[in-house]
């Protein structure tokens, strides 16, 4: 796998980080449209560490980057680049997450029930199936176990979705397990809310109100946290908001602005 996309001219001013872990190119959308605003790098995570992976982001940004940079992050991918400003925050000029999981434990409870509420009595059999079949050692073929699973998840997920617009995905299962792990740790230990003191530039979380992901678990803890935050409640809107029919165009004017006057 590749380690990083780029798109528009240099110097590479902004690097779109995605979600997952394991679901590289989920972002290229993104890029090809603030590539008319500056030049963007788009890297895939291929590490299968938290460790490995701020490392592997420092070593694309000290190579390819206009350093500062701003960092979206999306999913999974918000929480690394939290992660990553905090961990290098001279690297990081504006922190910009997008459809963030929640910091703090507390605020998961409803999640995957309200994803399940959103699927029929056909789906949910399907992902309750899919989701035994990858904690099964003998299961081939993860990766497509878990694609499958995550097109079902994706589908509850969203408001209003826009099909054409979904980008290819390199799923990797061997990337989520393990990092997916340390990650739920850091959140129930809540020592991923105290990286958030270390973190010295602005930070803005744009947050559809259809998301799963209980928006209050990402507003209210950074908000108790970060010196410079803002929060930004998307309506109509699922836990992508490029793939949104009634978001999107909100979405990328609010990141286009947020970047502009960044770079």
């Amino acid at each position: 796998m590749e380690h990083t996309k780029k798109y528009g001219k240099p110097p590479f001013k902004v690097a779109l980080i995605h979600g997952g872990p394991g679901a590289a190119g989920e972002m290229a959308p993104v890029a090809k449209e603030l590539a008319s605003v500056c030049g963007v790098l788009e890297p895939f995570q291929t590490v299968k560490s938290i460790e490995g992976q701020l490392l592997e982001l420092k070593s694309v940004l000290e190579k390819e980057g206009f350093l500062p940079v701003v960092l979206v992050g999306f999913s999974w991918g918000a929480w690394l680049s939290y992660l990553f400003a905090a961990t290098y925050p001279s690297f990081v000029k504006k922190l910009i997450l997008v459809g963030s999981g929640p910091f703090e434990e507390k605020y998961t409870k409803t999640t995957m029930p309200t994803r399940l509420d959103r699927l029929d009595e056909e789906e949910k059999a399907k992902v309750a199936a899919l989701l035994t079949s990858l904690k099964d050692p003998d299961t081939k073929n993860k990766n497509s176990v878990f694609e499958n699973v995550g097109k079902l998840l994706s589908k509850a997920e969203a408001f209003d979705p826009l099909a054409d617009d979904a980008p290819t995905l390199i799923v990797r299962y061997d990337i989520y397990e393990p990092v997916w792990q340390q990650a739920r740790q850091l959140r129930a230990s809540g020592e991923l809310l105290q990286f958030g003191k270390r973190i010295q530039c602005p930070v803005i979380a744009i947050h559809g109100d259809h998301d799963p992901h209980d928006p209050k678990g990402v507003e209210e803890p950074l908000s108790c946290t970060l010196a410079q935050f803002r929060f930004i409640l998307l309506n109509d809107c699922g836990h992508c908001p490029w793939m949104e029919r009634k978001a999107k165009e909100q979405f990328y004017q609010i990141l286009k602005q947020e970047i502009r006057s960044a770079v």
